[in-house]
């Protein structure tokens, strides 16, 4: 199956527009998809598919309980399916305090059984939730987590558990990461997890046309380090249209979603956008993408043909074709 964490140290990479994208062309591909939002910041992926009304509720059942072994119902009935058909673990606000909590864990259990807090595998706790308890395997093709980005004990537990990264980095500016940052990233990830970490791909993102951008896009791209099967133009308007369309880009592009300024106002309407070629391109790169990851690191077969019903507008079919080279969308 597809287990994969899609993982970026800084902000403006499209980390959760493009594991909606994924997930969606996941979905499209044929295969059950669980998506788990363990970002608790605002505008994260539960708020991009609409759903967790839940999550400030500090009464309501949520993942960390369920991590640390105190649930108040059954694992099932945290999970929510998107209208696009994304089954999706929402954030909730008592992911902020992860670590606080687990450390009252720890202190209780260490005490109870008197191991050393060295010896307690506190990376290990989503792990076995998700294989060994909830055995989620039989039930999902694949399962992707939006982890959030600091680097500590739950994006620590969403990298044990899964053990695959997809990096979408930045081509240029502040926070970018180097060809050897990012290898140090993951040779200081696993050391510290006592395990071995597979990098499926980096996939630049908002690579605009300044010489500069396609200098980086060019060094990611020729190196033997690993792959990059497609980079992602700069389409900020078609992934601000996601959050009011809240849904992938796909949806936005079929149902033609659209916001602009009337009479003062901002209105967001469907049926109101154009199909420029570049935008189909685009989702071309993240069909693309996604046939990279399911074939080329998981080897799953899925169905390599998408087709676009776009309303008043009619039919796009794309493949993804694996043996392409990777070119970014202007």
């Amino acid at each position: 199956m597809i287990t994969t964490v899609i993982y970026a140290e800084s902000g403006g990479t499209y980390k959760t527009t493009m594991t909606a994208n994924l997930a969606v062309a996941f979905k499209r591909m044929g295969l059950d998809v669980l998506v788990i939002d363990l970002d608790p910041q605002t505008g994260n992926l539960t708020s991009l598919f609409d759903v967790g009304e839940n999550r400030g509720n500090p009464d309501a059942d949520n993942l960390v309980k369920h991590i640390l072994e105190m649930p108040d119902s059954d694992f099932d009935d945290l999970i929510e399916t998107s209208e696009e058909g994304i089954d999706i673990i929402p954030s909730h606000d008592m992911l902020g305090d992860f670590t606080s909590n687990l450390e009252q864990k720890i202190s209780y259990e260490t005490g109870m059984k008197g191991i050393s807090r060295d010896e307690y595998p506190r990376f290990e706790l989503l792990y076995n939730l998700l294989w060994e308890r909830e055995q989620l395997n039989e039930t999902y093709d694949a399962v992707l987590i939006d982890p959030n980005a600091r680097a500590e004990d739950l994006l620590y537990n969403a990298i044990y558990a899964l053990r695959t990264l997809v990096a979408p980095v930045k081509p240029a500016g502040k926070g970018s990461l180097s060809l050897d940052g990012l290898e140090e990233m993951v040779g200081n990830m696993e050391t510290a997890l006592d395990i071995e970490i597979g990098l499926s791909c980096v996939v630049p993102s908002g690579v605009g046309q300044t010489n500069a951008h396609k200098q980086y896009r060019d060094q990611f791209e020729n190196t033997d380090s690993f792959a990059t099967p497609v980079s992602i133009g700069s389409r900020e308007s078609l992934m601000d249209a996601m959050w009011e369309a809240r849904g992938s880009a796909f949806k936005v592009v079929e149902e033609r979603w659209k916001t602009y300024e009337e009479d003062g106002e901002m209105i967001t309407e469907k049926g109101e956008r154009r199909v420029p070629d570049r935008e189909l391109e685009t989702l071309e790169k993240l069909w693309q993408l996604a046939g990279f990851i399911a074939t080329e690191t998981f080897g799953v077969d899925v169905d390599d043909e998408l087709v676009l019903d776009i309303d008043d507008y009619g039919t796009e079919t794309m493949r993804f074709n694996l043996t392409t080279e990777p070119e970014v969308a202007d």
